[in-house]
């Protein structure tokens, strides 16, 4: 246990008595559920409907979603809404969230540098998680590099054997499939390098196997309710 784990309550006394999307977006506001709410200029919950058939998991927000609140407005978000034109997903219709709702980073003199949460930063907040997964209940979920794979299945997985496969999905979706790719920070990361061409497109490919598997299963609810 790390040193301050005690005083880390977890996110639940904050979680609304009725869950709805507006409901947990409101409550999250006065999160306080592990320490990093001090720092953190906003909590940057979600973006996206309830009635989204894919989810898509990050890891935290960064230095340009802390302020504004939206979740991959930044470099890497660019990059993920490339990935999603090349993959024919319209982002409109994606749920877009975290494992991790709030900005974990150290300064160094004017910047604020990216940290890793820590895995009591992802079990503080994954009350916010599974309210999302209950409301959304999407038919996929896609997560996005190491931690939110964690978040999502509950126990740390390698990205780099873990993709291509379908895993069941979590306790309160227990019908989603969920699919781990890379985090498109990770892609950025080799702009201008070798590898990138080759990175961008297998994220590309993992993101097209996922939205079949979406269309897919949405053909399926259509047919049973017809």
């Amino acid at each position: 246990m790390e040193q301050g784990d005690a005083e880390r309550p977890g996110a639940e006394q904050w979680l609304p008595e009725r869950h709805t999307l507006s409901a947990l977006r409101s409550a999250a506001a006065d999160c306080r559920g592990c320490e990093l709410w001090r720092d953190a200029r906003h909590i940057v919950f979600s973006q996206g409907k309830a009635s989204a058939a894919m989810m898509l998991v990050g890891e935290q927000p960064g230095d340009r979603e802390d302020p504004e609140g939206e979740p991959f407005v930044g470099p890497a978000g660019e990059l993920l809404n490339r990935a999603l034109v090349e993959a024919h997903i319209d982002r409109g219709r994606v749920y877009l969230t975290n494992a991790v709702k709030h900005f974990r980073h150290h300064a160094s003199g004017k910047r604020r540098i990216h940290d890793k949460p820590a895995v009591v930063h992802i079990e503080a907040c994954h009350p916010w998680l599974e309210a999302e997964l209950q409301v959304v209940d999407p038919a996929v979920v896609v997560c996005l590099g190491a931690t939110a794979a964690r978040a999502v299945l509950g126990r740390p997985l390698s990205i780099g054997r873990s993709r291509g496969q379908r895993f069941d999905g979590p306790p309160t979706s227990p019908d989603a499939e969920v699919f781990v790719t890379t985090h498109p920070s990770a892609v950025l990361r080799l702009r201008g390098k070798d590898g990138f061409e080759e990175a961008f497109d297998s994220f590309v490919q993992d993101l097209q196997v996922a939205a079949q598997a979406s269309a897919g299963a949405s053909a399926a609810h259509e047919s049973r309710s017809g």
